[in-house]
C-alpha cells in the first residue's frame, strides 16, 4: 500500500463477522452490522507533546485490534475498503493464543 497516516492515526482493515450463527442459521449482508475488529495496515509516527517529544504508537501493522462502532472514517485506498482512526479510537489489542500465554 502506498499510503501512510500521519500524526496518531492508524490504517485498519475490517476483519468480517461470522456468517452464520452458532445454531446455523445464515445471517443476511442486509441484517449484519459492520464488523468492530480489524488488522492494523498502516501506522504514523506517534503524537507529539507541547515539548514536542514523540510519543510513540501503541499498536502496529499486523496487529488486531478491536475499536468503537462508529469509529474512523472509511475510505478507499487502491480499490480497498479501509478505515483511518486515530489510535485512541483502537479499545485494544487481541492477543492470540502463544502470545497471551507468554503475557500472563
Amino acid at each position: 500500500m502506498h499510503f501512510t497516516p500521519l500524526h496518531d492515526r492508524v490504517v485498519v482493515r475490517r476483519i468480517e463477522g461470522e456468517e452464520k450463527t452458532k445454531g446455523g442459521l445464515i445471517i443476511p449482508d442486509t441484517a449484519k452490522e459492520k464488523p468492530s475488529e480489524g488488522e492494523v495496515i498502516a501506522v504514523g509516527e506517534g503524537a507529539r507533546k507541547d515539548s514536542g517529544e514523540l510519543i510513540p504508537m501503541s499498536v502496529k501493522a499486523g496487529d488486531r485490534i478491536l475499536f468503537g462502532k462508529w469509529s474512523g472514517t472509511e475510505v478507499k485506498i487502491e480499490g480497498e475498503d479501509l478505515l483511518i482512526m486515530k489510535e485512541s479510537d483502537v479499545l485494544g489489542i487481541i492477543q492470540s493464543g502463544s502470545k497471551a500465554a507468554k503475557a500472563a
